[in-house]
């Protein structure tokens, strides 16, 4: 599949943070990896999974009230690139539901002792690490693939 996600999978709340690479600033004074990302989240196409939100402030975006796996499953076989699937737990559905290929996984080092999991109860993947990176924040990325 290529690099360039055809669709983002978000809920409200992640979308409501994620719109801002909708109008920020793609001129030569931002990094590199901005004005790419932000060409990334323009040119895709956007469903947020919401019961509340009413209207949607990107281009390429519509709202679903319900996440339907048989739907990302059609998604996935006609899609040319790859998906994002965004939120633990949307993303948890999609895992529960046997739609993800890759994970990645970000680590923060900080103890919050409370929030949404990252992952959901009762699921069994086994996964094959495929890289690592580490920040100079502290924070690492994993990025696994499901194997079967």
């Amino acid at each position: 599949m290529a690099p360039i996600s055809t669709g983002v999978e978000c809920t409200s709340r992640m979308y409501e943070s994620m719109v801002y690479w909708e109008t920020t600033s793609t001129s030569g004074d931002q990094p590199e990896v901005v004005r790419e990302f932000a060409q990334i989240w323009r040119a895709a196409e956007k469903i947020v999974y919401s019961r509340t939100l009413q209207a949607v402030s990107s281009a390429r975006t519509r709202i679903e009230r319900e996440f339907d796996p048989d739907a990302i499953r059609r998604l996935k076989e006609s899609s040319g690139a790859d998906i994002s699937i965004t939120g633990p737990e949307l993303a948890g559905q999609a895992m529960s539901a046997g739609l993800i290929d890759e994970c990645h996984l970000l680590l923060n080092p900080i103890v919050l002792g409370g929030g949404k999991r990252a992952l959901p109860d009762n699921l069994l993947m086994r996964l094959e690490l495929l890289g690592e990176r580490r920040f100079r924040s502290g924070i690492v990325q994993l990025h696994y693939r499901v194997t079967v």
